[in-house]
């Protein structure tokens, strides 16, 4: 099965009462196997969880560490990105040049990096002091 295919079929399984916004994500871990996740929304806003925070969980549950390629759709006009926290969270997990893959349900594409999604990330070097 494709990433696309993958996060298409995860995207109906979505939980979007409230905005109705559906959206489907599929991470293929360096080791080969496809993760995925979808949008679960919440009354209480703040608590849901987005489509790549679910397919990344999926990823660590399931014992890969690694993102080696990502996709991710939505019923919009045009290709939804990540949010900000999903960007950083996927950067977590992935090199700067892994492939980002982003969907319409009409079939629209863009494809970008990690890098292209997050100039500037935040990393553990950070944190280090010299």
């Amino acid at each position: 099965m494709t990433l696309l295919a993958a996060a298409t079929a995860v995207r109906d399984r979505a939980y979007a009462p409230y905005s109705r916004f559906k959206v489907g994500a599929a991470i293929r871990g360096v080791g080969g196997e496809v993760h995925v996740g979808c949008n679960v929304e919440n009354v209480a806003y703040p608590e849901g969880t987005c489509a790549e925070a679910g397919a990344i969980a999926a990823m660590i549950a399931a014992g890969e560490t690694r993102i080696a390629e990502v996709c991710v759709i939505a019923d919009s006009p045009d290709p939804v990105p990540p949010c900000g926290g999903c960007r950083q969270k996927i950067a977590e997990f992935a090199a700067q040049d892994v492939r980002v893959t982003l969907c319409t349900t009409d079939g629209k594409q863009k494809v970008m990096t990690v890098a292209d999604l997050l100039p500037g990330v935040f990393t553990a070097a950070h944190m280090d002091r010299t």
